[in-house]
């Protein structure tokens, strides 16, 4: 059922180093066409470190491990592109509908496919007022039956993030800081709460990724969480005014469940000046640099 492209298939059997990366931020994170220009430039990241980008999707009910620049288009300007978690796979692939990847679908699909490396921004998690809500991101159980490795700048500040790291530790889900003992917090380089383990380079994650292997227990992901560097992070004073700025517009609007994530989000980029978007660009391409060069260092490169 996957359709694998050959150069990343070619790269998976001979053992080179292979980074997968989700396809939402194409098609619902950013605006045209600057979401085609940071797709291909990601992409471009990865081969400068010596690895293979594969950039995942579905299309026409087909999960793709690998996109050509001509699906990569369709992905950032088909207004029919369906955001696609997990769950949607199985409806997706039956209905022959097309979309794009989150977090847990694309960590579902390049696990599938024999890729081991996944980078992308910030993960989902438990929402504020989880008590009332019950709202929590499908990524997280997601993440604790797959055996992958996920570079990313913690979870998305607009989040309970204490709950989130209580949830992953629960679900028995690895978290180590990348070269930092406080955890980050997506927008700014320190969420305010620390890490337990932190792993100072790519041959240490590589080295843990090889200990999951050998004890063969549950195939759960390890999360490695890289902040944003501190010249590059949104001012944290903006932060906490904006997103309490937001959090009440959430309330008064009256939106609820999936809506409130992109609503948020949505509301930062237009009261930073986009100063947000950019610090989210900052922190995905430092993530997919490194998740390279742990692919690398995996693959033994």
């Amino acid at each position: 059922m996957l359709v694998v492209s050959e150069e990343v298939r070619e790269a998976v059997d001979a053992r080179r180093p292979v980074v997968a990366l989700e396809s939402t931020i194409i098609a619902h994170g950013l605006p045209r066409p600057r979401n085609l220009q940071v797709a291909l430039e990601l992409e471009d990241v990865v081969r400068q470190e010596g690895a293979v980008p594969a950039t995942i999707a579905v299309l026409d009910g087909r999960p793709h491990i690998g996109l050509g620049k001509e699906q990569l288009e369709r992905v950032a300007n088909d207004d029919g592109i369906r955001k696609l978690g997990h769950r949607d796979l199985p409806l997706a692939v039956a209905s022959g509908a097309s979309g794009a990847t989150t977090v847990s679908a694309t960590a579902q699909l390049a696990a599938l496919a024999g890729v081991r490396v996944f980078a992308t921004g910030g993960l989902g998690g438990v929402h504020r007022e989880w008590t009332v809500t019950q709202d929590e991101s499908a990524d997280l159980g997601l993440l604790a039956r797959t055996r992958i490795t996920v570079v990313c700048a913690g979870v998305k500040s607009i989040l309970d993030v204490p709950a989130t790291l209580q949830r992953l530790e629960t679900l028995g889900v690895a978290v180590a800081g990348y070269d930092t003992e406080r955890f980050p917090g997506f927008y700014l380089s320190d969420s305010g709460h620390p890490v337990e383990w932190t792993l100072r380079s790519p041959g240490e994650v590589a080295d843990v990724m090889r200990a999951q292997d050998a004890l063969d227990g549950p195939e759960s992901a390890l999360i490695v969480a890289n902040p944003v560097p501190e010249d590059e992070q949104l001012d944290p004073e903006l932060h906490a005014r904006v997103l309490a700025e937001a959090l009440q517009a959430c309330e008064a609007a009256g939106v609820t469940g999936q809506a409130v994530t992109p609503f948020l989000l949505s509301h930062l980029v237009r009261h930073t000046d986009g100063a947000s978007l950019t610090a989210n660009l900052a922190a995905v391409r430092g993530n997919v640099r490194l998740a390279s060069r742990i692919a690398a260092a995996w693959a033994g490169a």
